[in-house]
């Protein structure tokens, strides 16, 4: 039986940890002029997926 590629794509956005998966917040890529400083300031940083994405992320990242 062949291995399970890893989704490309996936593997750019999501990174494996001890406790899950670590993510970026989404709208943060351009037309941020309009946004306040706060909310700007608030999507800085990193989240953690979602009990209910895992199972899909881990079988993007070929983690089965």
């Amino acid at each position: 039986m062949p291995k399970m590629k890893t989704k490309s794509g996936a593997s750019k956005r999501f990174k494996k940890t001890a406790n899950g998966f670590k993510r970026k917040n989404a709208f943060k890529s351009h037309i941020l002029t309009k946004m306040t400083t706060k909310r700007k300031r608030n999507l800085r940083g990193v989240q953690m997926v979602s009990a209910a994405d895992k199972p899909l992320v881990a079988r993007m990242l070929a983690q089965i």
